[in-house]
């Protein structure tokens, strides 16, 4: 089984606290895999198997149980054990009430709560009001490209080859059994956003224009990293005769919203460095995977820096940064990145060779006046190169691998 040391290590860390450990992402990015791992570390550091109680809603056998059989079989569980009783609940938003079943558990103490789902519904303000401040967050994503690096073995090929083919297929860990397979791994990101649309959007919120949704969905897969209004979606749908007048701004911002919540989408505001706030206009939105993104649109080589700005920005959320769009003045920089102690400005272009880039680039972090590490990302292969403003110039690959 694929180690994935960046979310296994945050539920060690969490072993034995209080807190739930909520696990988040879109479907098929690993969260159930993660949990046999975690089953694993507790196994290697001799927790008895009888002490792991692992259920998936997803198995039929618990499709007609109810959060009170649930709640009945659990503690039956922890009266028969010596120590903690490690409870696993895969998929729980299947589970009618689960919430409630969770909050009465979580009382007791001698039972440890780690659950996943596919649908923001897990953290929403029911699930906050029940839980509020007694649970932990551990945002999953696909494969990130140094993941990617040690999951495949991709012998006797460059590390630009390398690159290419995750820009290509991305990160989704269920493609490996396909060996590149470009009709078969398009067949399975297929049945993955499929799944994705019936199981966490369509159904769950009982969508009927499911044609308007895989239109808007497109439309952001072929916008990403580019300024979005609802105002463009619709007239942009309209212009191409792909939607009636009849549609109302409320409906896009809806289906945008699904999508988010079922992890498809991230949406990022824009910052203003000077008035210091984020404002209410001209977000972005980027994938949760770019292989998933190439099966609506097909790889596009003029799309190439967007996708690198895509990766860069998964990159990012996957080291626990939060991400924000800066604006400064009329210029733009793709990204603020900041944690509790730290702030990093990254620009990313695929290339910098034209002087004109060069300085268009460089023009918005050298009007940033404080003394947080700014840089910029591209595809050129350049060693660390920085400039008087001490700005540094980064290959993009080596800063993903490093």
């Amino acid at each position: 089984m694929f180690n994935r040391p960046i979310y296994l290590n945050q539920l060690i860390n969490f072993k034995d606290k209080e807190q739930i450990k909520v696990i988040t992402g879109i479907r098929r990015c690993g969260k159930s895999s993660l949990l046999e791992l975690f089953a694993e570390y507790l196994k290697e550091q001799g927790i008895s198997e009888n002490n792991i109680l692992q259920i998936n809603f997803e198995d039929l056998k618990y499709a007609k149980m109810t959060y009170l059989e649930l709640n009945e079989l659990v503690e039956n569980k922890s009266k028969t054990i010596k120590g903690n009783l490690y409870l696993f609940l895969d998929e729980v938003q299947k589970l009618d009430k689960w919430e409630l079943t969770v909050n009465s558990l979580r009382l007791k103490k001698n039972i440890d709560i780690y659950i996943t789902g596919s649908n923001a519904y897990l953290l929403s303000s029911q699930l906050s009001t029940y839980l509020s401040g007694r649970y932990v967050e551990i945002k999953m994503q696909p494969l990130i490209f140094s993941e990617f690096l040690t999951f495949y073995n991709l012998k006797n090929m460059t590390k630009g080859e390398k690159f290419d083919l995750y820009l290509k297929y991305g990160g989704m860990p269920g493609l490996k059994d396909f060996n590149f397979d470009e009709k078969m791994i398009r067949q399975t990101l297929d049945g993955i956003f499929s799944t994705v649309l019936v199981k966490d959007i369509v159904t769950h919120a009982d969508v009927k224009d499911v044609s308007l949704l895989n239109k808007i969905t497109s439309f952001l897969a072929d916008n990403i990293g580019n300024p979005v209004s609802l105002n463009k979606i619709k007239n942009t749908l309209l212009s191409e005769q792909l939607i009636n007048k009849g549609i109302h701004l409320s409906a896009i911002d809806n289906f945008i919203n699904l999508l988010e919540n079922a992890f498809v989408f991230y949406s990022v505001k824009r910052y203003d460095i000077k008035g210091k706030e984020h404002l209410k206009t001209q977000g972005k939105y980027y994938m949760a995977d770019i292989g998933l993104r190439n099966f609506f649109l097909g790889f596009k080589d003029i799309d190439r820096g967007h996708i690198l700005e895509n990766i860069v920005f998964l990159e990012l959320l996957s080291r626990g940064y939060n991400v924000s769009i800066g604006k400064i003045n009329t210029n733009e920089v793709d990204f603020i990145a900041t944690t509790y102690n730290d702030k990093l400005y990254v620009q990313v272009c695929e290339t910098l060779y034209s002087e004109e880039t060069r300085e268009r680039e460089l023009k918005p972090l050298q009007s940033i006046k404080d003394n947080y590490e700014k840089f910029i990302l591209t595809r050129d292969n350049v060693l660390v190169n920085t400039n008087d403003n001490g700005i540094k110039i980064l290959n993009v690959i080596d800063w993903l691998i490093n």
